[in-house]
This record gives C-alpha cells, structure tokens and sequence, in this order.
C-alpha cells in the first residue's frame, strides 16, 4: 500500500511539471513561429498526446486484434470530449474566437464523418490507410501555414524560460510530453494496485481509472493551457487529438496490417459522431464552453460508459 500511494504521488508530481512543461514550450513556440496557439495545440499537441493511441492500436493490429484498435480510437475521441474538454471547461471556462472556430471546425467534422463512413463495412483496408495518411498530411500543410501576428502574454515565470532558444522549448516539448506519459503510468499503477486491495472488480477499475489515466496527458495539458488563460490551445489539443487518432493512428494502422473488425461497432461510431457534432454545437452557439456545457459534456462521456456497461452500446 506504502508503495503505491508513492507511485500516485510521483504519478502526480510528474503530470503537474509535465503539464507545466509542455504547455511552457507550446507557447513560446507559438509566438516565436506567429504560429496561433490553436493550431499548436492542434498540431504538436495534439501528436504528442495521441502517440500513446498509436503504440496500442499498431500493436493490437499486428496480434490480430482489430476491435481493440479501433476500441482504442473511439474511447479516446468520446473521453477527449467528454471527459477532458468536459472536465476543463466545468473548472476553467473556455473561449475562442469566433473566426478561428469556424475554419478550424471543418477538420475535425471530415475526420469523424470519414472514419464513420470508411469503419461502417466493419473494415479497414490498406487504401483507407493511405487514404487518411493523405488528409493528415494536408491537414498539417493547411495548419502549419497559418500565422498570427498577435502578442501572447505570458505569466512571470514563462516569461524567463521564453528568452531560451527554440531547441530549449523543444526539449520543454519533448520532456513535458514523457513526464505526461509517465505520471500517467505511475498514477494508474498506483490506482489499480489499490482498487485491487480493496476488491474493487476489474471491470470497474477499467472504465474508471484506466480509462481516464489514458486521458490524463489531454487532461492536463488542457487544465494548464486553460489556467494560463489559454483557451484555444486546450481546445485545440483536444480537435488535434481526435483528428490524429483517426488519420495518423488507424490510418497508418490499416496500412500496416488492414483491420478486419468482428464486432459491430456501429453504435459506437454513431455515438462518437453525434458526441463531436454535440461539441461543436455548443461552441458555435456562445463561442466557448462554459460550467454548465462542462457538466453536459460530462454527463455525455458517463452515459457512453454506462451504456457501454451494460451492454447497450
């Protein structure tokens, strides 16, 4: 037991200078290249926080388990919007800009509408893959060319690691990203050990701790992006997220071993797609997400589970 509240609090400690890290660089970065924010948390975030979706479904492909990846997919998406966007905005009210909604929308719109309409066979096959590696790479030359001419305030402390060079906030990147990971994995090894003492079932340990450890990088990154008053780069890793989860992950995934998926998935598309429409529906309408979308986009993510659960979905 002694050992595993160590590994929370190390867990803890590391998603917290992680967090602090990563978003640090992301900025510094942003304002240097005139790059918006939106578009590095959509870009650069985003790809760093999907790199885990990526490992677990390339593996689940090679051994011959293709739900698994696609699971991996769709879970994440549903938690990014439910759980972390939901979780952030009913602590930290976000915003964006109306303009910068608008274009930056119609990304995330194709991907999820694409995936549903490629996934509906119940396949992946190699030209899908290559298909959704395409967009990916248009999706970033688009991104990556947008520039922003405003000045990005930044807090005291950020100011000082700003004057270092662009290799430095790099490595802030770069190590922010794997303390993320790490946190993550000493948090859900600590949490799991524990539930397991206390005979909580595996099932439960599952769809709660595990599910939301796999979270945790978007989560935090998203709460210090938003406590920094950062709102669109939180909104953006989460819209980078999703899209790297689709294009890059199933997308180099079916290229290296096509999916061929035994069980129907159809309910869990269709939730996935309604649940991002749900998202964007209430951004358009005040331009942010407030406590109380928060609260719904929560609630959205608790019924997937529950449905899910007992066998709905």
């Amino acid at each position: 037991m002694a050992l595993d509240l160590i590994f929370i609090a190390l867990g803890l400690a590391l998603l917290y200078y992680g967090g602090e890290l990563l978003v640090t660089g992301s900025i510094r970065i942003s304002q240097t290249l005139k790059i918006p924010p939106f578009v590095i948390g959509a870009t650069i975030v985003g790809f760093g926080t999907s790199a885990p979706e990526l490992a677990v479904s390339i593996m689940a492909g090679m051994e011959g388990a293709p739900e698994v990846a696609v699971a991996n997919v769709i879970g994440s998406n549903v938690a990014n919007v439910g759980l972390v966007l939901g979780l952030t905005a009913l602590l930290i009210p976000l915003t964006i800009q109306d303009k910068r909604f608008k274009k930056e929308m119609l990304p995330l719109i194709f991907s999820t509408f694409l995936i549903l309409y490629l996934a509906w066979d119940l396949q992946l096959v190699r030209w899908e893959g290559f298909l959704m590696m395409f967009f990916l790479a248009v999706y970033l030359w688009h991104a990556l060319r947008q520039k922003d001419d405003s000045e990005i305030d930044l807090e005291e402390d950020d100011a000082s690691l700003a004057k270092r060079g662009m290799a430095v906030q790099g490595f802030f990147i770069v190590a922010g990203l794997i303390l993320l990971v790490l946190g993550a994995h000493f948090l859900v090894t600590g949490g799991v050990s524990i539930a397991k003492s206390m005979g909580i079932s595996e099932w439960f340990i599952g769809i709660t701790i595990i599910a939301i450890g796999t979270s945790l990088p978007e989560i935090v990154s998203s709460l210090m992006a938003a406590k920094r008053g950062h709102g669109e780069l939180a909104i953006g890793n989460v819209f980078g997220s999703n899209i790297f989860n689709i294009l890059m992950v199933l997308g180099l995934t079916s290229i290296l071993n096509p999916l061929q998926i035994r069980e129907a998935i159809h309910p869990d598309l269709i939730y996935t797609t309604a649940f991002t429409c749900l998202l964007l529906i209430l951004i358009r309408l005040e331009h942010n997400l407030s406590k109380r979308d928060g609260v719904l986009l929560l609630v959205g993510y608790f019924s997937y589970v529950g449905l899910k659960g007992i066998g709905i979905i």
